[in-house]
């Protein structure tokens, strides 16, 4: 398995960075080669991306969530990937910093060069630009889930703004 960690700090506070990033179906506005999200439940998500040429599909489950804190999620079937979200306070709450650590494991010759090389590390670096940009201009998120997953189920299940999941 490959491994990649990046990390950014966002100019919003915590409550507002996680907001956004609980609103799945709108992934590729900031994930380059991620086409579409499909939320099929609380914790099961419907992907589909290109990578290295090629389409893939693949479903992931949230094994946990801690509202304001953490997502980490694994895949079930498809292309095998997992990994874990974290929303750390900075700058006396004022700003996030969001660190990504992710799993996966490369398929084909050139999905394994790009590992090798680390060109999925400015991947995942453009990617989180592209978030902070999307979260620093909005200045509130699409929508809110603030529900808890725990062993991937859902314990409590709290949409506090009434849009989004």
């Amino acid at each position: 398995m490959a491994t990649i960690e990046e990390q950014i700090e966002i100019d919003a506070p915590v409550d507002v960075v996680y907001a956004q990033w609980t609103q799945f179906e709108d992934f590729p506005r900031f994930l380059r080669n991620v086409k579409e999200v499909r939320q099929i439940d609380d914790s099961r998500l419907l992907w589909t991306a290109e990578i290295a040429g090629r389409e893939h599909t693949w479903e992931a489950k949230i094994v946990a969530q801690e509202p304001n804190r953490r997502i980490a999620w694994r895949a079930t079937e498809g292309l095998q990937n997992g990994g874990t979200v974290t929303f750390e306070p900075a700058n006396g709450g004022s700003m996030t910093q969001v660190n990504v650590v992710m799993e996966y494991e490369p398929e084909g010759l050139i999905e394994k060069i790009g590992s090798a090389l680390s060109v999925d590390e400015g991947v995942v670096k453009a990617d989180l630009g592209r978030f902070k940009d999307l979260i620093e201009e909005r200045r509130t998120p699409t929508g809110e889930w603030a529900g808890r997953i725990e062993s991937g189920r859902v314990v409590d299940g709290d949409d506090t703004s009434g849009v989004g999941r």
